[in-house]
């Protein structure tokens, strides 16, 4: 009897074993901490958006390599954000050494003419790959003549079909030099002192390093959407 009753005992956890598999423990998410992985904006900037929507934008210029090198973690990004984030883009001009002011106002105009999205990546090929708006040479080296905005608009009219003289006009207008002091007036609010920097709602201000690393950026900003659409 001792020996059929193990029998069956040995049997029920054969049975429970095989119906309920054991399950791995669940990884824990990462702890950001305020301060030190994100910083809170000393004043909030306001978005205008409707109610429930949250602003990502980030901060950056298409003479920046790590900015180029941070795309595909960007384009990542965009895919993975809940439908109620909206994704938008500041350039920013604080390396004129490296024609970032040139950079800065090819995209402001571009954004004006309704072309900005469409060109995105083209634009930071035309730097990096290609070398038609490049800023340095194989060799790493600054290149002694810039691009030039009159280049840019000639991408401009190759890319997205708008003719080069129509961009260099809008280029000078008043439209467009007030989006200029508009954005140079945001980064300053955010506090941006490099690139690429994200900004989650106008309040939370994040970059690679603090995050640890872009796939941890990445992490980090959809974390701080999800807290700003409670």
């Amino acid at each position: 009897m001792k020996v059929l009753a193990r029998v069956i005992a040995l049997t029920s956890l054969i049975s429970f074993a095989g119906a309920v598999p054991a399950q791995p423990p669940a990884a824990a998410a990462p702890a950001w901490v305020e301060g030190r992985n994100y910083s809170l904006v000393a004043q909030p900037q306001p978005t205008h958006l409707p109610t429930g929507k949250v602003l990502v934008t980030e901060v950056f210029s298409y003479g920046c390599p790590a900015c180029n090198q941070f795309r595909p973690y960007m384009q990542k990004l965009v895919k993975s954000l809940p439908p109620n984030a909206v994704v938008d883009y500041v350039p920013a001009s604080f390396n004129p050494s490296e024609d970032w002011p040139m950079f800065q106002l090819a995209y402001v105009t571009a954004q004006t003419l309704g072309v900005a999205d469409r060109t995105h990546d083209a634009m930071y090929d035309a730097v990096w790959t290609t070398g038609e708006l490049a800023t340095s040479g194989t060799d790493g080296t600054l290149k002694s003549r810039m691009p030039t905005i009159d280049d840019a608009a000639r991408f401009y009219q190759k890319q997205a079909g708008v003719p080069a003289a129509k961009f260099l006009e809008t280029a000078k207008s008043f439209g467009v030099d007030t989006q200029v002091r508009h954005d140079e007036d945001l980064m300053k609010a955010y506090g941006v002192d490099r690139t690429p920097t994200l900004v989650v709602n106008g309040k939370y201000r994040v970059n690679v390093q603090g995050a640890g690393g872009p796939t941890q950026l990445v992490d980090l900003v959809i974390f701080l959407v999800h807290k700003e659409s409670q």
